[in-house]
């Protein structure tokens, strides 16, 4: 006989944090356990260290819901375990360098941001900005950006997951990154 553990759904799952009940944990893990391993696995390259995050991840999980509601848990998960992966990617690389998906797509992406003056930028500000260049995108591209430049997501399985070929990843994702460039340019930030 299959042992097959039942798929909760988000709010059941956010219900059982909220109500102090470890099965909600076991339930974050049987519907997210691989998916979050994936997106530590993009930034860190190593099982252990990808092992240690979610672990991170499901105990800041359990200490921050109450208070907070999250309405998408996933994407809730997602930010949590990025900021924990990519803290723990700066603590190795500080030591080396260690190459990740996460560094060549920070590459691909500075090309946009890059400045050529001696002037800062407020960080908010700039942050507001992408925000709304990404949130302008038609759905298909918004998606490429968000799994290439949050998730670090390589080319391959994003193009795995839109079904088309590697090619059309990479146009799409240089158009978006001029784009992108356009519309900081539009905005001031003068690259």
């Amino acid at each position: 006989m299959t042992n097959h553990k039942r798929i909760r759904p988000d709010h059941e799952i956010v219900a059982l944090y909220l109500a102090r009940d470890e099965e909600a944990i076991a339930a974050t893990d049987t519907k997210y356990g691989g998916y979050l391993f994936t997106v530590a696995y993009n930034i860190l390259h190593d099982p252990l260290d990808c092992e240690e995050c979610r672990n991170d991840t499901y105990l800041k999980t359990w200490c921050t819901i109450p208070p907070k509601r999250p309405a998408r848990l996933q994407a809730y998960l997602t930010r949590i375990i990025r900021c924990i992966s990519v803290d723990r990617y700066r603590e190795r690389t500080r030591e080396k360098r260690i190459p990740s998906d996460m560094t060549v797509s920070l590459e691909e992406l500075s090309e946009s941001l890059a400045s050529h003056g001696e002037w800062e930028i407020e960080t908010a500000e700039l942050g507001r900005c992408i925000s709304d260049y990404v949130a302008s995108l038609p759905r298909r591209r918004r998606l490429i950006f968000v799994c290439r430049y949050y998730c670090a997501d390589p080319p391959g399985r994003i193009a795995d997951m839109l079904g088309v070929t590697v090619s059309a990843v990479y146009k799409e994702l240089g158009k978006i990154r001029a784009g992108l460039r356009e519309h900081l340019e539009k905005e001031g930030f003068y690259l």
